[in-house]
């Protein structure tokens, strides 16, 4: 049975975040009840290795197989977490490495049983595949804590968080409206390729993880051709929610190989920020600005690339006092109180799923000691 301390009242409770972008771990403490965000904490990144990277690179995509990726990921997170003391529960997010929910489903890797064991607390895990078995898209499963976030600084209007991870999603919240599962107070989906597809260009061909200052894709220019071919698929007109693979636009990668580096760059670049800016037209209405989240805020090109598409105010998160390095983390610390409580973490304005549901597998430490046993005999 989960601990006491988490029946009831806000409790401080570690997040973790391994993203599509495959740069590293991020772990963020956050004190909630699972409804109101009373205080952010201590936070802490661990980045993988290049060896590490490329294992979790050999894993994306893949269903099965996973046993040494999934042995990076558990052991990563171990290390980070283990330095952070304080927390009643711990949110695993995993790393996903496949995401179909239409078809096989959803695969986080990193077994929570087994983290649980390590870091001696309960593991809130495997988020995703309850909302898909009720019929969601298991993605994106921030907007809840986007909503609470929102209320926590302050704004009473809807607004609209956009990350920009390896892939983009965008959360509208109407904070006004208490309940997140209530109707009218969260719309959320993917918007399109973001990050992955630039990262995987500059590690390609420079070596560098990505476009820091986004410096090469200011040398160059964007193809239109390649714009024009992505601005027909047929995901952009399609309604939310939805959700993407992160290799779901791979082939933007073979469709700028014979640009140079920095037309290439450029290309990708307003690939991204070119679908945010189609995301747009599926809101309710359009937000006064786009509070921005995500690796790619630190991108000037794209942010301007964006603002110049939306003609809106686009800003990062830090502009209203929230952390963008860590509000994935913070969103599965603030939805692990949630799942502990049995409230729900999605709803159908989020994922599509037919009615709000709580996802989510708790285990606690002994949980795993059956599996630790196995292992050894």
């Amino acid at each position: 049975m989960l601990k006491d301390a988490l029946r009831e009242g806000p409790v401080w409770s570690l997040g973790t975040m391994s993203g599509t972008s495959l740069d590293g771990v991020d772990a963020a403490m956050v004190l909630t009840d699972g409804a109101q965000i009373f205080a952010f904490g201590e936070t802490a990144y661990r980045a993988y290795s290049d060896e590490e990277r490329d294992v979790l690179r050999a894993a994306m995509g893949r269903w099965e197989g996973l046993g040494e990726a999934s042995a990076v990921v558990e052991s990563a997170h171990a290390e980070l977490l283990g330095q952070i003391t304080g927390a009643a529960v711990v949110g695993f997010h995993g790393q996903t490495t496949a995401h179909d929910p239409a078809g096989r489903g959803t695969c986080q890797i990193g077994d929570g049983r087994m983290l649980a064991h390590m870091l001696d607390l309960p593991v809130v895990w495997d988020f995703r595949s309850g909302d898909v078995e009720m019929g969601g898209q298991g993605a994106p499963l921030a907007p809840f804590f986007h909503h609470a976030a929102m209320r926590y600084v302050g704004e009473t209007e809807p607004a609209a968080v956009l990350n920009l991870g390896g892939v983009g999603n965008i959360s509208y919240v109407n904070p006004a409206i208490e309940v997140p599962s209530d109707p009218g107070a969260c719309l959320a989906f993917d918007t399109g390729p973001a990050n992955a597809p630039l990262n995987d260009l500059m590690r390609d061909r420079t070596g560098a993880g990505f476009d820091a200052d986004g410096a090469l894709a200011a040398r160059g220019a964007p193809d239109g051709a390649v714009l024009d071919r992505m601005a027909a698929d047929g995901y952009f007109a399609k309604m939310p929610p939805k959700s993407l693979d992160r290799d779901e636009f791979a082939w933007l990668g073979a469709a700028v190989a014979e640009l140079s580096d920095a037309d290439a760059a450029a290309t990708l670049t307003a690939a991204a920020a070119a679908s945010v800016v189609r995301g747009l037209e599926h809101l309710p209405k359009r937000p006064a600005r786009l509070l921005v989240t995500g690796g790619g805020r630190l991108n000037p090109v794209m942010m301007e690339m964006i603002r110049a598409g939306s003609r809106l105010e686009v800003a990062p998160v830090e502009d209203v006092g929230l952390n963008g390095d860590m509000l994935e983390a913070q969103a599965f610390a603030y939805l692990a109180v949630r799942v502990s409580r049995g409230w729900p973490t999605s709803c159908p304005g989020t994922t599509g799923v037919r009615a709000a549901v709580g996802g989510g597998v708790v285990s606690e430490p002994g949980d795993a000691v059956a599996l630790v046993s196995g292992a050894s005999g």
